[in-house]
């Protein structure tokens, strides 16, 4: 891959609202030197597309952005920070993050659109306007009324956009992608080739992409007035989608460190930093596990050890804080019987803050280009894992499950059953494909062919052959969301959509646990607890209120809902 110029933290979020600002300021004077062949007086298009796709994929990433707040609201991770116990405020930094790095793939697709519509350049104005498209329900999804159609209008004096209704931002977006798959397919200007980190400049597979964005799309308004179903049936009827795992929209990270590191983000904030955030969510463990006494009972999940990496071997007593006199783990969450350490989400136990860097569950291979857990334990450190995974934004399986979806609601026709027995193999089948790309030195055993994969896939149609209709959904939404690791941003939606999967609940009916060591420190139920109701949508950035003299009034983030949420 090549090397994607980057400033580090959060200079990659000012880095980018500065080159907007700076192309903004005068776009036909760049710098007031229109003669010079080394002062262009406008921006090479090709490669501030390169720039749009890296500054789109950092929206919904982890280190600095939302990821860092969702992955804790749909229980993939817990967390000591305000994110614990949904308590994320209107000034936190990576929501601002989010906001600025969104509204900055505004004005440069916008730069993209007008310079490359006057040009000639249809295919990058396509490719433009469906990036521009997805921020926008993006936007929409997490935060509802904002700006739109006076956003990035710097340039014209305009420092106080009006918030947009959400509905009428959505029906833009969907107008937008129609508009950008006309502009791909025109054949009119330069293929990007590979400035084009997503699909090196394939016409097919944009358009491939952007017809299945369109499906995500109609499925998450399918219980709003906003619906409509011969929309959704012209769709399917064309049958342009995503046809494999070669299709999936993912941004390519890869082992590369220098002249800038590459590395997942994930990866570098765990491994790098000493797992000094990201903590395994023992919920979502236990789902993995098959403990949870109300879905997957006891169909154990075999892609454990790709999701997670134990520094523990089983029956080692974590290091940090167990005492090996009496033999207290000291831990607010240990199954010694895999080394699995963590911290519970709500937790009030004295054990909850204790040091754990060299007990923590970390990141696994799949997730974040970590390390596979071979069980054998070992030092989660620079030398663990490659940094080499894609953010997977849009795959192949999790367009299956969006079918199984629809199928299961009665929307567009087939199998549900079938299509979700496609959808989990798809999923087991991209993990190894991630696997085969890291350049792990470990030996990784491939999960498609394997017989723990075909009894997990039996175990689910078993369960889902004895369902009622709700169930049945709840076990598409569940294996969605647990083949979508890594991707909190799908799965936040999903759970505001339809209520599924069943989140941990430290209030709700007891034990919330499964875990049982058979020890002297069982896990203490009330230890966890729940102080805060559970945020429908984000908190506006307090930051652009302030500023904004036609922003709202800072709404409640616990009853705003998005217009889709039912």
């Amino acid at each position: 891959m090549k090397n994607i110029f980057k400033i580090n933290l959060k200079g990659r979020a000012m880095f980018a609202a500065a080159l907007v600002s700076l192309l903004f300021y005068n776009c036909s004077d760049y710098l007031d030197v229109n003669t010079d062949p080394n002062n262009p007086t406008i921006a090479p298009l090709d490669q501030l597309l390169t720039n749009i796709e890296t500054n789109f994929n950092d929206i919904t990433e982890f280190e600095l952005f939302s990821a860092e707040i969702l992955s804790a609201y749909v229980h993939q991770f817990t967390y000591r920070e305000e994110q614990d116990q949904y308590g994320t405020r209107q000034d936190n930094s990576n929501i601002q993050n989010t906001w600025d790095n969104a509204y900055s793939v505004f004005g440069e697709t916008d730069i993209i659109i007008n310079q490359g519509t006057e040009e000639n350049e249809m295919i990058m104005v396509g490719m433009a306007k469906i990036i521009k498209a997805y921020t926008a329900t993006i936007i929409v999804n997490i935060w509802g009324d904002a700006p739109f159609t006076e956003a990035a209008q710097l340039a014209d004096g305009l420092v106080s956009p009006v918030f947009d209704k959400q509905e009428d931002i959505y029906q833009n977006a969907l107008t937008l992608i129609d508009e950008g798959i006309a502009n791909i397919n025109s054949g009119q200007g330069i293929n990007p080739g590979t400035q084009d980190l997503f699909y090196g400049g394939s016409i097919t597979q944009w358009t491939r992409f952007a017809n299945t964005l369109k499906l995500k799309l109609y499925n998450e308004i399918r219980l709003s007035s906003m619906f409509d179903a011969g929309k959704l049936s012209a769709l399917v009827a064309a049958d342009n989608f995503m046809s494999g795992i070669a299709d999936d929209f993912e941004y390519p990270y890869s082992t590369t460190q220098s002249p800038s590191d590459e590395r997942n983000p994930l990866y570098t904030d765990s491994y790098l930093a000493g797992q000094a955030t990201h903590y395994a969510s023992p919920w979502f463990y236990e789902i993995l596990k098959g403990w949870n006494p109300n879905i997957h009972n006891g169909v154990a999940d075999p892609r454990l050890p790709y999701y997670f990496f134990n520094q523990l071997t089983p029956g080692q007593l974590p290091p940090d804080v167990g005492d090996p006199t009496t033999g207290d783990p000291k831990a607010d969450y240990w199954d010694r019987n895999t080394g699995f350490h963590t911290i519970r989400f709500g937790s009030v136990s004295a054990n909850r803050d204790f040091a754990s860097r060299n007990s923590s569950t970390y990141p696994g291979i799949y997730p974040a280009g970590g390390k596979y857990d071979d069980g054998q334990g070992g030092a989660a450190d620079t030398n663990a894992g490659t940094g080499a995974a894609p953010h997977r934004m849009l795959t192949y399986h999790e367009f299956l499950f969006i079918q199984a979806e629809l199928i299961q609601a009665s929307l567009i026709a087939g199998d549900a059953k079938a299509k979700l027995e496609e959808a989990m193999t798809a999923a087991f089948a991209k993990v190894d494909q991630v696997v085969s790309n890291s350049e792990t030195s470990q030996s990784v055993p491939k999960l498609i062919g394997s017989t723990g994969v075909s009894d997990f896939i039996d175990g689910i149609l078993v369960e889902f052959d004895a369902a009622s209709d709700a169930k049945k959904m709840e076990i598409i939404m569940t294996q969605k969301w647990v083949s979508t690791f890594g991707d909190p941003y799908d799965q936040y939606n999903d759970y505001r959509r339809t209520g599924y999967p069943v989140l941990a609940n430290p209030v709700g009916p007891s034990p919330e646990y499964q875990l049982d060591n058979g020890d002297a420190w069982p896990l203490i139920d009330s230890e966890t607890t729940l102080t805060r109701p559970f945020q429908v949508s984000l908190f506006w950035p307090q930051a652009e209120l302030n500023v904004n003299e036609n922003a709202p009034a800072q709404k409640d983030a616990t009853t705003y809902k998005i217009f889709w949420d039912n």
